[in-house]
């Protein structure tokens, strides 16, 4: 997956509580090959779903949002299902991170596994940050992964916290299989010592009932 390390872009705001996951993806493109998946990302608030054009009072379809790379989200971002696709989409269409009070958890998971970074914050600074964008439409929003700082060209600025592990895979752009490859030599040498231990306790099993059979 694609390292981060820090970014910055336009941070486009969707303050609404409970965004779920089937607004981000609807459930009807969840089988679709991942070939240009972020057309579907909040398809059915994007697009009309008779006539199929563009609706243009959705943030993502007005300037300069539609060249966002952040959002600033309202509580419990991406609740409902546990689908990693709705992941998939918003990562496709150019989302590099999300900005919330909170997040429903297993969406959460689901980010950190495929190289969105999922930033939570108070909800007073969210709504802090989103008025700032509201009376600065535009606004430059910069996040800093390494220092856990996350913060804005007016000079709106807050810490977050991340699990060690994720930290560590996002900055250099690692996935769970990657993790898993690099410590192919311990598990190797495992398998080995499991195998080695298995046949002795065999043959000493064997030996055993041999010695029972003599007797």
């Amino acid at each position: 997956m694609k390292p981060f390390a820090v970014v910055e872009g336009i941070a486009a705001p969707l303050p609404a509580a409970d965004i779920d996951t089937d607004q981000i993806l609807p459930a009807r493109f969840m089988h679709e090959p991942r070939v240009d998946y972020g057309r579907y990302c909040f398809h059915d608030l994007r697009f009309d779903m008779q006539s199929g054009t563009r609706r243009d009072g959705f943030v993502l379809n007005r300037v300069p949002f539609d060249a966002a790379t952040l959002i600033v989200g309202g509580s419990n971002f991406g609740c409902g299902s546990s689908r990693e696709q709705a992941v998939h989409t918003l990562a496709d269409y150019g989302i590099r991170a999300l900005i919330a009070p909170s997040f429903g958890d297993i969406f959460a998971t689901n980010c950190l596994k495929n190289g969105l970074l999922p930033v939570r914050v108070t909800p007073e600074l969210a709504d802090a940050l989103l008025r700032q964008i509201e009376r600065q439409p535009g606004l430059m929003v910069r996040v800093d992964l390494p220092a856990q700082i996350v913060n804005a060209a007016d000079g709106w600025h807050a810490h977050f916290d991340i699990d060690p592990f994720y930290k560590e895979a996002l900055l250099a752009g690692r996935d769970e299989i990657d993790t898993t490859l690099l410590l192919a030599a311990q598990i190797e040498a495992y398998e080995a010592r499991r195998t080695d231990t298995g046949a002795s306790a065999d043959t000493a099993a064997r030996t055993g009932l041999q010695f029972q059979g003599n007797t």
